[in-house]
């Protein structure tokens, strides 16, 4: 495994190219896109690097989590070829004063509540892109929203790049694994399985037996239920558009439903089909 600190540094490649964009603090989530990426191409490249432009909030850049030598270990025993962790200035030697249009995808759920994001994303990923030149790309589906925003852009941009979702990894109580979980709280933690249940038991029993503004109101009431959470949204939209729906439509319609749960100090995000 070769860690390239420079764009200058990664190496001429042999067949098909796969990445795998991270921000560091990798878990068996990362894991899986690295094992998914290995399968499907002849040369892995994962990068770590936390990119400010994405953060609207100055104390979660600060605070996100950074595991850069456990990070290294691990892709080394996953069989990656390049890790490319470059610095800010790196990325951007100059501002990044792009401004994206995601067709309205970046306006809802988590575009409503973190104003900016998904114009940071869509300027990291676009300049990794650049300099990794890769064939196919791998993201989880855990951040729905993103990746469907990463495939607009890509053929916004005309990028010849495969964009490659994979399903979401859960630990064994259900919560989705995110870099965000070694932040919470034991207690947190506890209740955090919370949120998915109540998910699942929503996409048994709700659709179709209760209307989608009602069923919204049940997700929030019973994930609230538990003191230590507090839901700041549900949201209930197709799976290609991500706009919000109002009725349940023909039964074999592709719709998720998606939410952004407080877990004291830390802000964890799920989805499922329902």
């Amino acid at each position: 495994m070769k860690l390239c600190r420079r764009a200058s540094e990664l190496a001429e490649y042999t067949g098909t190219v796969g990445f795998v964009p991270t921000m560091g603090a990798l878990h068996e989530g990362h894991l899986s896109l690295v094992k998914a990426c290995r399968e499907a191409c002849d040369t892995t490249v994962v990068s770590i690097f936390v990119n400010p432009t994405q953060f609207n909030d100055p104390k979660d850049l600060e605070s996100y989590p950074r595991t850069e030598a456990a990070d290294l270990e691990l892709l080394e025993e996953a069989g990656v070829d390049f890790v490319f962790a470059p610095s800010v200035a790196e990325i951007y030697p100059e501002p990044d004063t792009r401004v994206f249009d995601f067709g309205g995808l970046d306006r809802v759920m988590e575009g409503e509540h973190r104003p900016g994001h998904f114009n940071g994303v869509g300027q990291v990923v676009s300049r990794l892109f650049e300099i990794v030149r890769p064939h196919r790309a791998f993201f989880g589906e855990k951040d729905f929203q993103q990746l469907a925003i990463i495939r607009h852009m890509v053929a916004q941009l005309g990028l010849p790049i495969e964009i490659t979702g994979c399903p979401i990894v859960r630990d064994r109580d259900g919560l989705a694994r995110s870099s965000r979980n070694a932040l919470l709280l034991p207690e947190h933690r506890a209740a955090a399985p919370h949120i998915y249940e109540v998910l699942s038991e929503a996409a048994r029993s709700l659709r179709g037996a209760v209307s989608v503004a009602e069923a919204k109101r049940r997700i929030a009431e019973q994930i609230d239920a538990n003191p230590l959470l507090k839901t700041e949204y549900v949201e209930i939209a197709t799976a290609d558009t991500l706009q919000p729906a109002t009725e349940w439509g023909d039964s074999s319609g592709d719709l998720r439903c998606f939410v952004a749960v407080q877990a004291g100090a830390v802000r964890l995000i799920d989805n499922v089909a329902i």
